[in-house]
């Protein structure tokens, strides 16, 4: 039955040859890997503008300079990436510059903030989408948190499906999406020029605000740089293109760069022309639809694209997330599943994780877009400042030809980041200190991980040079629990005594009467094998059963012979027929597979009724 719904929802296994099949072209890897950094119009602006209006509506006017320096960083940023996506082919993006360059822990930082970077970036996504939705359909805002619950769902079961199968579906909204922004921007921009936008709406460039600060305008400009989360995601995500690869993924960054700014400058000059206020039940972007277009089908389609997009740029996180960790578990600082291939031949393992820890995040903080852009942004600038200064230390150190151009784009980019940071925790230093717990907790993780494959990878290492042909074999001591004389127990003794001449029963009873009667059983059945019994005062089996076998291995320990315990174990016909019977087995079992120099063997019966 669970095959057969999972064959439903998620589809028919691919072959491991069928790879090549999963791999994007130009256009559908813009929709799936651009859709975070594009979606990000949708509130970048917005975020500017809840600055500024804390000290009124005058100082709108600072959001087009601020808007301006964004660019700048904007063009810095796809100029490094670019650079990056040649660097590393194989993709990896902040994680592997840091790590090769700055050193295993930058890296780790790197690694950890980019992890916690796309779960915030599902987590905001559908967030931001869940606000669009209800900005139109007020009567939805109740239900905010249950709604982005059921997105993220959905979203994590359309990449279990596989990753052009998603990108198929997920393509149209995105290019949904610039069209209607683009529509938006040339209407606006028209009724600007023919005069039919309302002139005195806006406060003139220049004019003088009172409460105004340095401080101020820094703050929104960090908070306006939340426009450019997702910009990594298509340097992470390299093997995802097809060939040329690189190549491929160079061009696509650039296309997204061009169009994030355009869209991202539209919006700021439309808000700031028609005095466009954020207000807490509706979006900046919807308020400036409905100026431009009214409440009508224009309106409604920009609201619409608007929510799609807002909710699958979360597909970006779905894209990069478990690529990062593969390369993480590669490196053996995350665990090993996450560099298997699900059925549908994506890291399911990853794509599941994600989803998880989105739908924990948007619970915890309630749905609110605003508390969780913040740790977005410090996410995704940590990692920006590494990978920036990972590539200068590169330029150094390997000097090919054109080095000095390369090397300043990098340290234009890396000055920028840092600064932004910097402003990130001196003006929201209440909102982003949890960053200042998690990143480092994560690199604690990773390096715990790593110790321990190494530790196991030091133990189980094989010394060629001692051939097994001269070895000596032990003898082998058998040791056989049994809860009575039953059909399982006679396959369990027969399997006992192929593999040893040395077996004996051990049975653990509550009562003299009860051992009484199995001995007389025993002897009666004439089984060829010992039979000793225990008696339990205080009706546990797994006490007095540790005691014997603990006393005949330190017995066995002096005379170098092996200890096996034979656990006879039947298997119910239906799942829900275990919950029938008592689970005594496996909590010996439990007990045997921590005990050193215990050879534990399962003889399963399997019920037929």
């Amino acid at each position: 039955m669970f095959n057969r719904i999972k064959r439903i929802v998620i589809g028919r296994p691919l072959r491991s040859n069928e790879l090549h099949s999963q791999k994007l072209n130009n256009l559908k890897a813009l929709a799936i890997l651009s859709s975070d950094a594009l979606s990000s119009v949708a509130y970048g602006p917005e975020q500017i503008l809840i600055v500024l209006a804390t000290v009124g509506v005058l100082a709108f006017w600072y959001s087009l300079p601020i808007a301006v320096g964004v660019l700048v960083l904007l063009v810095a940023l796809i100029l490094s990436y670019r650079q990056i996506i040649f660097a590393y082919p194989h993709g990896g993006g902040a994680y592997m510059v840091a790590k090769e360059n700055l050193g295993k822990n930058f890296g780790l930082v790197a690694g950890g903030s980019l992890l916690i970077d796309y779960i915030l970036t599902v987590a905001v996504s559908v967030s931001a989408g869940t606000d669009a939705i209800t900005s139109a359909f007020p009567v939805l805002h109740p239900h905010t948190v249950a709604i982005g619950v059921g997105l993220v769902a959905v979203i994590t079961l359309l990449n279990l499906r596989g990753l052009t199968e998603s990108a198929s579906i997920l393509a149209y909204p995105v290019y949904l999406f610039v069209l209607a922004l683009a529509i938006l921007i040339v209407v606006g921009l028209y009724q600007v020029v023919t005069g039919q936008a309302p002139a005195n709406a806006h406060p003139a460039i220049g004019t003088p605000v009172m409460g105004i600060s340095l401080f101020l305008i820094l703050k929104a400009f960090s908070s306006g740089c939340s426009a450019l989360t997702g910009v990594e995601a298509i340097s992470n995500a390299i093997p995802n293109f097809k060939d040329p690869a690189p190549k491929n993924a160079a061009f696509t960054l650039v296309i997204m760069g061009i169009i994030l700014g355009a869209l991202f400058s539209g919006i700021v000059f439309l808000a700031y022309w028609y005095g466009t206020a954020p207000a807490e039940t509706e979006t900046v972007l919807s308020k400036l639809g409905s100026a431009i277009f009214g409440r009508n089908v224009f309106y409604y389609f920009l609201q619409g694209t608007t929510a799609l997009i807002l909710v699958l740029a979360a597909n970006t996180g779905f894209s990069a997330f478990p690529l990062l960790a593969f390369n993480l578990a590669k490196d053996k600082y995350m665990p090993r599943a996450f560099t298997v291939r699900g059925d549908r031949l994506g890291y399911s393992n990853g794509i599941i994780t994600l989803g998880l820890a989105s739908i924990i995040l948007i619970i915890a903080f309630n749905g609110n877009t605003e508390n969780l852009i913040p740790l977005y942004a410090v996410g995704v600038f940590i990692p920006f400042s590494l990978s920036q200064t990972g590539m200068i230390v590169k330029w150094l150190r390997t000097k090919p030809e054109g080095w000095g151009g390369k090397l300043l784009v990098n340290l234009a980019g890396a000055l920028i980041c840092y600064l932004i940071l910097a402003i990130f925790y001196i003006t929201k230093f209440q909102q982003v200190w949890m960053t200042l717990l998690f990143i480092p907790l994560c690199v604690f993780i990773f390096q715990k991980i790593h110790q321990h494959y190494a530790a196991v990878g030091d133990q189980l290492r094989v010394d060629p040079s001692l051939k097994i042909m001269d070895m000596k074999s032990v003898d082998n001591m058998v040791i056989v629990p049994v809860a009575g004389i039953t059909t399982v127990v006679r396959q369990s003794l027969l399997y006992a005594k192929s593999i040893s001449d040395h077996v004996v029963a051990v049975y653990v009873g509550s009562s003299p009467e009860s051992i009484d009667r199995m001995e007389k059983e025993w002897e009666e059945w004439q089984t060829g094998v010992r039979l000793v019994t225990l008696l339990s005062l205080y009706r546990s089996v797994l006490g007095p059963l540790s005691e014997f076998i603990d006393t005949v291995k330190a017995k066995a320990d002096q005379s170098g012979a092996r200890i096996t315990v034979i656990m006879p174990q039947f298997i119910t016909k239906k799942w829900w027929h275990s919950f029938l019977h008592n689970q005594s087995g496996f909590l010996i079992l439990a007990y045997l597979l921590r005990m050193k120099n215990i050879i534990v063997t399962i003889v399963p019966y399997q019920l037929k009724k």
